[in-house]
């Protein structure tokens, strides 16, 4: 996704994102990110990490201060809005708008328009391990971060039949992905998420 917010590199089976280095759906297209890897489908976290369905505070460490607290909270919440989104294929009461700009929400309305085309849903979770934002001042104060995701128990499924969707073996099944927000007025917005073609 360096084109905005797209759906995590992992789960894209409809097609493999182009922007996918713009990463959430599974926001690439659920076949995610495709070529070296040893992490296999029955791969697990190496460290413990942060569902993005669970509190929007993520549990900021003591050591973080209040602006990168702030960051944290809108980054998991975007990522708890897109969860949702794609478990349903519509971004329809998520909670999305308030979490990404126009720009990043457009990229995954593309995504679950896709999936619904295809009957397509996932269940489960992905689990992110945000590092420390870096944030920076200005007229529009900005904000960059790491993340490790780790999509070993997001699924893409079938609608109607539940049934698991053949992905590539190759995939990448925990990705580092970075994230670009902004803040307007007081709030953070999640402005562009990256896969990168690198395990974690």
């Amino acid at each position: 996704m360096t084109r905005a917010l797209r759906r995590p590199a992992a789960l894209t089976a409809v097609r493999i994102p182009k922007r996918l280095t713009t990463a959430v759906l599974l926001a690439g297209s659920l076949v995610a990110l495709t070529g070296c890897s040893d992490n296999g489908p029955e791969a697990s976290p190496s460290r413990p990490g942060t569902s993005p369905s669970a509190s929007a505070s993520a549990s900021p460490r003591s050591t973080v201060d209040p602006e990168q607290a702030a960051v944290l909270a809108a980054y998991t919440q975007s990522w708890q809005a897109q969860t949702e989104a794609y478990a349903k294929a519509s971004s329809a009461g998520t909670g999305l708008r308030k979490t990404t700009t126009l720009q990043a929400l457009g990229l995954v309305e593309q995504d679950l328009e896709t999936m619904r085309k295809a009957g397509q849903v996932t269940t489960g979770k992905p689990v992110i391990h945000p590092s420390a934002p870096k944030v920076t001042g200005g007229d529009i104060p900005k904000a960059t971060l790491t993340d490790c995701v780790d999509t070993s128990h997001w699924t893409l499924i079938d609608k109607a039949t539940k049934k698991k969707v053949p992905l590539p073996s190759t995939r990448l099944i925990r990705y580092v992905s970075t994230a670009q927000l902004q803040k307007w007025g007081t709030k953070w917005m999640v402005t562009e998420l990256t896969a990168q073609k690198q395990t974690c």
